[in-house]
């Protein structure tokens, strides 16, 4: 008898400490839900995030969050447990393209949503081919050597936008920095799902501390909570239409190739925590995300990719049901319904959201050094040394390349960097390294 689309998810009377519930299986509805609330807190700082930093919608993000997440599920069957949330891969050409300033809504998104859209649909290409000819050629194309220059790139090109983000002021820096001691105090000292939530519990720390400053003692720039009080318990999320730009779409469709690079190695990660092969499910997981990102963009959301802090909550549970993904994403719709819970999300002061950026995007950059690592890429060979040497300076030093009206900023010009140098330099035998 042929499976179905969807798998039968046996139930499971408990969660047994250390036993594994695989992607087919669910448990008690209460503990089901209980698992939902602990997938959205960890989605939560980075979807959050990302929006602020390009002057997007934050609770709008939150709800295309949830559209995304069901879509991904219903395109992979079932079968591929992700949370689709916020992508960083975006935020340095976004406000390249819209000139934003870091403050307040961003009057151009318009013209980003555009190029985010024509991201969504290269990337849902991709998924298509994909499905049809294997994921052989991908891997081919972004061994870890480059996949992990990628990802660590995307942390290095972003540094100096956090970085000028808290020095307008003394105070702002400082604040900043209180902000990086609290994420790394409950990073270093904190247990169990408090340390799985460090970005979340360190930001809470610091605005805590900003308010108690500000508010409390007279210094800096206090928080306004009358825009609060002054919301709305609920009301629809605020949609935006895109605005086609030849010049943003060209910018933003090659992000693609990044979301690319996460997606398969997040799947790659979830294939051996769970011990079951996905790769059948590759090309419909880029599908679905592709599709997230255009739904999303059509919205007025920023472009979404699978999260790295919901795989991390699955390996510390070891719970894969993908149920708990469909929980996560209702939940997520019934934030986006609450202007109330916006207009608080509004509230963070842009030095504590600076902070949390430095510690957000060095921790992207760790990623992909990461990838190196558990990969165990060989960097005594040059080819290797070469790749890596170069796709790191060409996206910190953020690189532009212009060719008629097409053009690449940092990131994309060292995400296609890497990638067609390892293809001349492959075929080369293995030398020793540079001297």
């Amino acid at each position: 008898m042929a499976d179905s689309y969807f798998p039968r998810w046996r139930a499971q009377p408990d969660a047994v400490e250390g036993r594994i519930v695989g992607t087919d299986e669910r448990l008690a509805w209460p503990q089901m839900f209980a698992m939902g609330i602990q997938h959205v807190v960890a989605m939560f700082g980075s979807t959050v995030l990302a929006p602020l930093l390009m002057g997007f919608d934050p609770n709008l993000c939150i709800f295309m969050s949830g559209i995304g997440t069901l879509l991904f599920f219903v395109l992979v069957g079932g079968r591929v447990p992700s949370y689709l949330g916020s992508s960083f891969a975006f935020i340095g050409l976004v406000i390249a393209i819209t000139g934003y300033g870091g403050h307040g809504p961003n009057m151009n998104i318009p013209l980003a949503l555009g190029g985010i859209i024509a991201c969504g649909v290269v990337y849902a290409i991709i998924g298509l081919i994909v499905s049809a000819v294997g994921t052989r050629w991908i891997e081919t194309l972004m061994p870890p050597v480059v996949t992990g220059a990628i990802v660590c790139v995307i942390g290095l090109n972003l540094a100096p936008i956090a970085v000028r983000g808290v020095s307008a002021s003394n105070f702002d820096s400082c604040m900043a920095l209180v902000t990086v001691l609290c994420v790394g105090a409950v990073a270093v000292f904190g247990r169990g799902m408090l340390q799985r939530l460090l970005i979340l519990v360190g930001l809470l720390m610091a605005y805590v501390i900003y308010a108690i400053v500000t508010n409390g003692l007279g210094m800096g720039k206090p928080i306004d909570f009358s825009i609060v009080a002054n919301a709305a318990w609920f009301g629809m999320p605020h949609f935006t239409a895109p605005v086609f730009d030849m010049r943003a779409m060209t910018l933003l469709a090659p992000i693609a190739v990044i979301l690319v690079a996460e997606n398969l190695g997040h799947i790659k990660a979830v294939s051996a925590m769970t011990g079951r092969n996905l790769d059948r499910y590759i090309g419909r997981a880029f599908l679905g995300d592709g599709l997230a990102t255009v739904v999303s963009g059509f919205a007025g959301g920023t472009g979404v990719t699978t999260y790295a802090e919901n795989i991390g909550v699955m390996a510390v549970t070891k719970i894969y049901s993908t149920l708990v993904f469909v929980i996560a994403a209702l939940i997520a719709l019934v934030l986006g319904f609450s202007p109330k819970f916006g207009a608080v999300i509004q509230t963070i002061p842009g030095p504590v959201l600076g902070g949390v950026s430095i510690v957000v995007f060095g921790l992207i950059a760790v990623t992909g050094a990461r990838i190196w690592v558990v990969n165990k890429v060989d960097f005594s060979d040059n080819r290797n040394l070469i790749v890596a040497a170069v796709t790191l300076v060409l996206g910190a030093g953020d690189f532009s390349l212009k060719l008629g009206g097409f053009g690449l900023g940092g990131i994309g010009t060292a995400t296609f960097g890497a990638i067609i140098l390892y293809a001349l330099l492959r075929r080369k035998p293995a030398q020793g390294p540079v001297a």
